[in-house]
């Protein structure tokens, strides 16, 4: 995917990721939020907290947004957005989907390994 490509899919996974009707989960999915712990507060993220960090980091950080093929059963080979977002010893995926005006969540968790998953 060209760079043009990629943020404008940043800016609108950013932009639906700030809706609340817009914010919906996918499956299959490993969504943890309240296994994460927020690195502004240091409590477990919210629902609604991971959103805004997701929307935060997407529009105010140089954290790369890597498109993949998505591999799950009934994912058609579309496209997926992944973040690894460093928070001190650890990292946060993240990986989310476009749907029709819609952002799709998808992963949300501790990262297990040291490149994209």
């Amino acid at each position: 995917m060209d760079r043009d490509s990629l943020g404008s899919a940043r800016h609108q996974l950013a932009k639906l990721a700030r809706r609340r009707k817009c914010r919906v989960l996918g499956w299959p999915r490993d969504w943890r939020p309240g296994s994460v712990l927020d690195p502004k507060t240091g409590k477990p993220f919210t629902e609604a907290a991971a959103w805004e960090f997701i929307a935060e980091v997407l529009e105010t950080t140089n954290v790369a947004l890597e498109a993949v093929e998505m591999r799950e059963p009934g994912s058609g080979g579309k496209t997926g957005y992944v973040l690894l977002v460093p928070t001190g010893e650890r990292r946060i995926y993240i990986k989310l989907q476009l749907g029709a005006g819609r952002v799709i969540g998808r992963s949300f968790h501790y990262s297990e390994f040291s490149s994209f998953e």
